[in-house]
């Protein structure tokens, strides 16, 4: 591990966790990196900063947010409590969503700069919010760009909170808007109630590098508001790149974020150079997360060692200056005839495989039960289950015990339930990325 910030900046420190030791003839080598930022702040963050950041928030409006009609005055209400805990200094909009999508604060195609009174004025603008009309979420997401567009910031946010689906445009317009949106903001996603489709608020948040959950009851929404606006606040640097150089004849298999939630990386690579390529990481304030990195590098007889990979956190070029390598951490490859040496697994790389996979059984699990493949469906969640069991992923599940009836957790013994609420089976579908850290890293 090495770290290169600057002082008085925050902090990035990236830790290898791997079995270096390959048995003749292998070529794959997995590690996981752990990524952790310190000093950026994880509530308010430091006074004066407000000025770095630009926040836009998308309230549903469509006719459904009227069924029942407390819906809507709860999304007002979490909206008032997101735009108080904005920070003094940080430029924002408030945005209607429906078939169109309509400013409602501050309006002109500009953005608002938060203090009491703006926070006062946009709170007075929410009394306008009704329901009527449809729902086209990637209308929303692109007038949040052209808002997000006006603020020379490094950090771009925006929250989305809907409560339908997305009948009122192309499955190819909202995939051309997350396209054109990409990389220029991130955006947390939330699906209230449970007349929505968890993968239209899912696939918005992983292509804007955000998170994406449920709020079944809408009087929670308050409270989820104002945890996710505290978090957006707390975020001190933008745009860091996961950069992965290999050596020559190697290749890259993967690169996945594995925690605090499974998101593969892979496909978003942008070149940067060399056999080098840069992985999209969003924004971060005080955080860890955990990535994934799986290299094919070429056989080499028993004795030899090689780097397999360098693991850089970087910011992008700015004003023709060159990109800042904020930490580093080297992927190493040893061949070896000790058996026991090269055939030990690494208990972090097994960790976050499993963690991986049970993502994956629950997604095929629910999308089995949904299409009445019961047999499949017992067979991914009764899986599912057991890795749940196995790596200490309590809160995953208990989600599980809501859709399953459990026989017995450690062989993956279970029975469909015959009736699972919406509400349980959206959350666990939803929630189905998180994952928990493994424990007593050494």
């Amino acid at each position: 591990m090495a770290n290169f910030s600057k002082p008085n900046a925050p902090q990035f420190r990236v830790d290898v966790y791997q079995n270096e030791y390959l048995p003749e003839g292998a070529r794959e080598v997995n590690a996981i990196a752990t990524v952790t930022a310190t000093g950026g702040g994880t509530s308010g963050g430091p006074a004066g900063r407000g000025a770095e950041a630009a926040v836009v928030i998308m309230v549903d409006c469509s006719g459904s947010m009227d069924y029942p009609s407390a819906k809507m005055r709860n999304a007002r209400e979490a909206t008032a409590a997101a735009v108080a805990t904005l920070r003094d200094g940080v430029s924002f909009a408030v945005v209607a969503g429906t078939h169109v999508a309509r400013e409602v604060y501050p309006g002109g195609g500009r953005l608002a700069v938060a203090d009491a009174e703006t926070r006062s004025r946009a709170t007075y603008a929410l009394r306008s919010l009704s329901a009527a009309g449809g729902t086209a979420i990637g209308s929303w997401l692109r007038l949040a760009g052209r808002l997000l567009a006006t603020a020379d910031v490094p950090i771009r946010h925006a929250i989305l909170l809907t409560d339908g689906r997305n009948e009122h445009e192309s499955l190819e317009d909202l995939l051309a808007a997350l396209d054109a949106c990409t990389g220029r903001f991130t955006c947390d996603a939330r699906g209230v109630g449970t007349d929505w489709e968890v993968k239209e608020v899912t696939a918005v948040a992983s292509a804007l590098l955000g998170t994406a959950d449920i709020v079944a009851d809408p009087g929670r929404l308050a409270a989820d508001f104002t945890q996710m606006m505290e978090t957006a606040m707390g975020k001190e640097v933008a745009d860091v790149a996961l950069r992965l150089w290999t050596p020559k004849g190697a290749r890259v298999r993967f690169v996945k974020q594995v925690a605090p939630t499974v998101e593969d990386l892979t496909g978003r690579r942008a070149e940067s150079g060399p056999r080098s390529g840069d992985y999209p990481t969003g924004s971060w304030g005080d955080e860890s997360r955990d990535y994934h990195v799986c290299v094919e590098v070429p056989e080499a007889a028993v004795g030899r060692e090689m780097l397999a990979a360098r693991v850089s956190l970087v910011l992008p070029a700015v004003h023709g200056a060159a990109p800042e390598v904020l930490s580093q951490g080297l992927v190493r490859a040893v061949w070896t005839d000790d058996m026991e040496a090269s055939t030990a697994i690494n208990p972090q790389v097994a960790h976050y495989t499993g963690q991986a996979e049970l993502a994956q059984a629950i997604q095929q699990g629910l999308d089995a039960r949904k299409a009445g493949e019961f047999d499949r469906a017992t067979a991914k969640l009764g899986r599912a289950v057991q890795l749940a069991e196995s790596s200490g992923n309590a809160d995953t599940a208990k989600l599980l015990a809501k859709v399953v009836d459990v026989v017995d957790a450690a062989t993956g013994t279970v029975r469909l339930k015959a009736k699972v609420t919406e509400a349980d089976e959206m959350t666990l579908e939803t929630r189905s990325t998180k994952t928990v850290r493994v424990k007593n890293k050494k």
